[in-house]
């Protein structure tokens, strides 16, 4: 049996798909960027190891033979799930084995926006980072004695709850519903934005969650705020942000996902220092990814042999 993994390996990545494969299934990889080798793959492929490039119903529809969809990762929104459930083809993702890597980035960031890191890097690689602006003073901080607002609170968040706290801050959340087991305070949204000096994402992309940090959602967030989306970038009205950024509603954010991937060379976001920026990569880890495949493989085996896969989504 054959199995596409759709994204582009390091040879430590390529590694580590040869040491989890079983010995029944051969793993062909892909780049995102190379469609035909894409389709070419699927017409004899049995499971489609799918991680950010969407999954059409073209794409879907050039596996005959497709059998399974596993989403490495969490969100399934890049699925077209309608095609694949109208196909029959079972959808899965694998909850918690990224949560460390996306805690540890979405921390980065925050301390990164915080501390201007951004800014202060490119003024000392330019030679002007002993020469700064006075007013920086002003336009720096630290976790210590700042509220943090989680907005959702699953794996992620909880796994930086007791680290947020541990550095001084006091957590909140929110979420669907109260979490009886949480180590943060609760508040319903529109609280939470306005008390929050560091407002982090982490929830999935949903019609009802789509665009809800707009224009409405900055204006009530406290003066001077940052915020981190390391969740999914359509939850997030870019032209919304880039105002309040531009306003001074919003001292600086750190992103590791944008409405639309890869990034536009002519997006303003990308000429901003008071931006830390990465390019959807906060999951990714060789730590990870060994949990990743584990998941990955041991559902392959279950369609297989005609068990039921764990973690289906559709």
């Amino acid at each position: 049996m054959r199995a596409v993994f759709h994204y582009a390996v390091s040879p430590g990545m390529a590694a580590r798909l040869r040491a989890a494969a079983p010995d029944w299934l051969a793993v062909d990889t892909c780049p995102e960027s190379d469609d035909r080798r894409l389709l070419d793959l699927l017409a004899g492929a049995d499971f489609l190891l799918h991680v950010l490039k969407p999954a059409t119903a073209a794409v879907i529809d050039a596996a005959p033979n497709l059998k399974l969809i596993q989403k490495i990762g969490v969100g399934v929104n890049t699925i077209d799930l309608d095609r694949a459930q109208a196909r029959g083809i079972p959808v899965c993702n694998m909850p918690g084995s990224n949560s460390r890597a996306v805690a540890e980035a979405s921390l980065m960031l925050m301390l990164a926006a915080l501390r201007r890191a951004r800014a202060f890097d490119s003024a000392t690689r330019a030679g002007r980072g002993w020469a700064l602006d006075a007013a920086d003073f002003d336009r720096v901080g630290e976790i210590g004695g700042r509220t943090v607002g989680l907005v959702g609170y699953g794996a992620v968040a909880r796994l930086l709850t007791p680290v947020l706290a541990a550095l001084g801050g006091r957590v909140l959340y929110t979420a669907t519903a109260r979490k009886a087991d949480a180590a943060a305070e609760w508040r319903d949204l529109d609280a939470l934005l306005a008390e929050s000096d560091v407002v982090s994402l982490h929830l999935p992309l949903t019609r009802a969650t789509a665009g809800m940090l707009d224009a409405a959602a900055f204006a009530r967030m406290k003066p001077g705020a940052v915020l981190v989306n390391t969740a999914r970038g359509g939850l997030v009205d870019e032209a919304a942000l880039i105002a309040a950024l531009d306003d001074g509603r919003l001292l600086a954010a750190g992103l590791d996902v944008f409405a639309a991937e890869p990034l536009a060379a002519d997006n303003p976001l990308l000429r901003r220092d008071d931006v830390v920026m990465m390019p959807h990569v906060a999951w990714l880890t060789p730590e990870t990814m060994d949990r990743s495949l584990a998941i990955a493989f041991e559902n392959c085996r279950r369609v297989r042999d005609g068990e039921p896969p764990v973690h289906r989504v559709a």
